[in-house]
């Protein structure tokens, strides 16, 4: 049989209704439109006309789609198949809704705020003299409206449902912490020779009540956890009136007087209002609720970063004293000791709860952070040498610094858990 060369134009089109009639005749699904994209060659067979070459080629296509094992003959011409269907394409993400993602998740930078406080403190104090004492209390009033915003009365109800949980976060503020500031105090003393002043003040500031941003960061971490975390710091803040002057008394052998009505106010202001007008708005105002939810975290930080770095900045002068750098290195010993013991003393007591990692995180969190500002308070008032509030001035700003670095630390463990490396 003689067969003659043809060249083929270097473009062939094959209409998508020929293919489509090609396939239901041989028994396939309608096939998209086939384009030829570079010139190729084919024999002829002299009972075949030229018009027929355009069936030849449907039908090698509708060969090809029947066998998904095999490469396409046409894919080797340099044929590509298109859809008739049209490319929809996904708007981009616009400023207003990046902004609005970034104001949500803001929390995610506040160890990075805090380290930036704190050197900005150091550098040009200033920058955080401003905000005095008399912020303080409205400051964290707002950080505990935050969180109950984000909480229920039957979170709290389920709180005191597990006492024992209570009991151990109370035995780490208490116990541990006063045994370890005398441990600290006597190495310090000892082995450092740092003053006996600079001892005082470490067993001073292990003897004070809880801290409230250790509810802000339990949280952060463990939201579900947050009502254990303030009844915690209640409970160790209300009888911190009876509880810190006696543990002074024996550890230190000074009488301190401290104003119980005083104490009573603060706490009402600090933790009790806040928390209850958070979960009232979040109860019987849920669309105002719904409206300020996302711009909380980006204003906690905030004002994280200015309880932060006001302290530091109205005490450098003793932080930058002699016995500074000593000091620093001994409560940062404090505070890891804290924190970790709390970690385990949650482990032992509960290890065969199916929570007991959210459990350790929170008695950890009580554990290794407490109210600073209370011991530098007391050591400013019934103590004559100022070196005594140092280790106080120092452990606001490193238990903060501890305490969100391991917010940043378990928020990135619980995410490689969630999807991998």
């Amino acid at each position: 049989m003689a067969s003659s060369l043809c060249s083929c134009p270097p473009h062939v089109y094959v209409s998508s209704s020929s293919a489509s009639s090609l396939a239901r005749k041989h028994g396939q699904p309608p096939l998209p439109f086939i384009r030829a994209t570079r010139t190729f060659s084919c024999f002829s067979s002299s009972q075949h006309g030229v018009g027929q070459r355009s069936e030849s080629v449907s039908s090698a296509a509708v060969a090809a789609a029947s066998s998904s094992s095999s490469p396409s003959p046409l894919e080797d011409e340099g044929f590509e198949e298109t859809s008739d269907d049209p490319i929809v394409e996904q708007p981009a993400e616009g400023v207003a809704e990046r902004a609005w993602k970034m104001l949500k998740t803001a929390n995610s930078f506040l160890p990075q705020v805090v380290m930036a406080s704190t050197l900005l403190a150091l550098m040009f104090p200033p920058s955080f003299t401003w905000f005095t004492n008399r912020y303080y209390a409205p400051a964290l009033g707002f950080l505990m409206f935050a969180v109950g915003i984000n909480l229920d009365p039957s979170n709290f109800i389920h709180a005191f449902q597990r006492p024992w949980i209570l009991a151990a976060g109370y035995l780490g503020q208490f116990v541990i912490k006063p045994i370890l500031g005398v441990l600290f105090a006597t190495i310090g003393v000892s082995f450092l020779h740092l003053p006996p002043a600079i001892g005082s003040g470490m067993i001073l500031v292990s003897c004070v009540s809880g801290a409230q941003l250790s509810n802000y960061a339990t949280f952060l971490v463990e939201p579900d956890m947050v009502p254990l975390s303030i009844v915690m710091t209640a409970i160790s803040t209300a009888t911190a009136v009876f509880v810190t002057p006696a543990l002074t008394l024996l550890l230190l052998g000074k009488r301190l007087p401290v104003d119980v009505y005083g104490m009573i106010i603060n706490i009402t202001q600090i933790v009790v209002a806040p928390i209850v007008a958070g979960i009232a708005l979040n109860r019987f105002a849920d669309r105002l609720s719904r409206s300020i939810r996302p711009v909380m975290p980006l204003l906690s930080v905030i004002v994280t970063s200015l309880c932060v770095g006001s302290p530091l900045a109205m005490n450098i002068e003793a932080v930058q004293s002699p016995f500074g750098f000593s000091v620093l290195v001994l409560v940062f010993g404090f505070h890891a000791a804290s924190f970790l013991l709390g970690f385990q003393l949650a482990k032992t007591l509960f290890w065969k709860s199916s929570d007991v990692l959210e459990i350790q995180k929170t008695i950890s969190f009580e554990t290794g952070m407490q109210s600073s500002l209370l011991g530098l308070a007391l050591a400013n008032r019934f103590f004559a040498d100022p070196l005594v509030g140092l280790p106080s001035a120092i452990s606001t700003v490193l238990m903060s610094l501890m305490g969100f670095t391991l917010v940043l630390y378990w928020n990135k463990e619980k995410e490689r858990a969630a999807y991998g490396p």
